[in-house]
This record gives C-alpha cells, structure tokens and sequence, in this order.
C-alpha cells in the first residue's frame, strides 16, 4: 500500500535519473538503471503486496554504485568487506536524500535505510524482502554471467557461493525459486540444486 503515490513517484524517479548517470552499459541502458527496474520486476512478481517501504528501498539499493569502485579500497579479502559496508551506508545515504527532496518524512527514511543499508536481516522484514529480491534477481539474470568471469572456481567454490546465497533468502524465497518463480540459468541448474540438496 502507497501511502501518497504522487511522492512515491517522485521518489523513483530521482532515483531512477541518479542511475541514468552510470557510464557503464548493461544491455544498452545505464547498467544500474536496469538493475533497478530489474529489483521492481522481482519484488513485484515475488510480493506484490510489499510494503512502500521495501518497494523504495530495491529500488535504490544499488544506487549511483559506480562513484565507488572495487579499487577504491586495497584488494585484500578485509578491503572487499570494508568496500561493502561501505558501499551499504553510501547507499543508504544517497537514498535518504533522494527521499528527503521527494517529501518523505524522516521515520520512512530512516526505514529505507536500515533496509538498503542490510541492517537487521532476518529480523527486519523490510530488510529481509530487499535480501530475497537481491538474490532472486541475481540467480535469473547474473549468475550465469558470474559463473562465465569465474570458470576457474571448483564445483567446491560454487557450491559453497551458492548455498551462502541460499542462507541469506527467506522459506518463502526458496519455495518461490523453486517452484517456477524465477527462470534458473540453465547451465547451473544441476549445480544449483546439488547445492541446495533438492
């Protein structure tokens, strides 16, 4: 339920015309401006009953991602997971000012960003929606094109990237997966449900 469509509106597209801006192409379009519309596909096939507050918050969870590069921390295992809590916060940030030009109110802000910011997963529903629409998305469209960059990782490697993803979703986001919600990349079908021991 949108409590005032017209500001929810204005919301998307401040963060859509944010995304336009990236240089990098996915597709033809600006590579986070189509994950984006990706995000609101998925959450709106998988919960068309999600909350105002999980609709913005897949909307601008990967938002203007490309200001802050990999190399822009040491390319250590400690720099990648210093890249992204920091990545989290950035975007959490950017989204509330976005939010904040639109009209909305500091406590849905504050809402959105503990959702965009992966706060509180598996307790926080807002939060835990955005996970399972995160990983839905990236099973059907960029798994596959990850396994591609990583032909070298061992069948041990991509069992064990598969099953973390797999922790981090909801009963509600396997059952969904599972059972024809989402398109698996052929390819790694045998392997997604080795992994998952279906």
């Amino acid at each position: 339920m949108i409590a005032d469509q017209a500001r929810f509106e204005r919301a998307i597209a401040l963060f859509d015309a944010a995304n336009a801006q990236d240089p990098n192409q996915d597709e033809g379009q600006p590579k986070e401006l189509l994950y984006a519309q990706r995000m609101t596909e998925m959450i709106g096939r998988y919960a068309p009953d999600a909350s105002e507050v999980a609709q913005l918050a897949v909307r601008a969870q990967h938002i203007k991602r490309w200001t802050v590069p990999r190399d822009s921390y040491p390319m250590t295992k400690e720099g990648y997971h210093a890249w992204r809590t920091g990545l989290y916060k950035f975007h959490a940030e950017t989204a509330g000012d976005l939010m904040r030009q639109a009209g909305y109110e500091q406590g849905m802000i504050d809402q959105v960003q503990m959702a965009v910011g992966k706060r509180q997963l598996k307790v926080n529903p807002d939060t835990q929606m955005m996970e399972d629409v995160t990983d839905l998305v990236f099973i059907e469209h960029y798994m596959l094109a990850f396994a591609g960059k990583h032909a070298d990782y061992s069948e041990e490697k991509w069992l064990e990237i598969v099953r973390k993803t797999w922790k981090k979703m909801s009963d509600r986001a396997h059952a969904f997966a599972t059972g024809g919600g989402i398109k698996l990349p052929e390819p790694l079908v045998p392997l997604i449900l080795k992994a998952i021991g279906a």
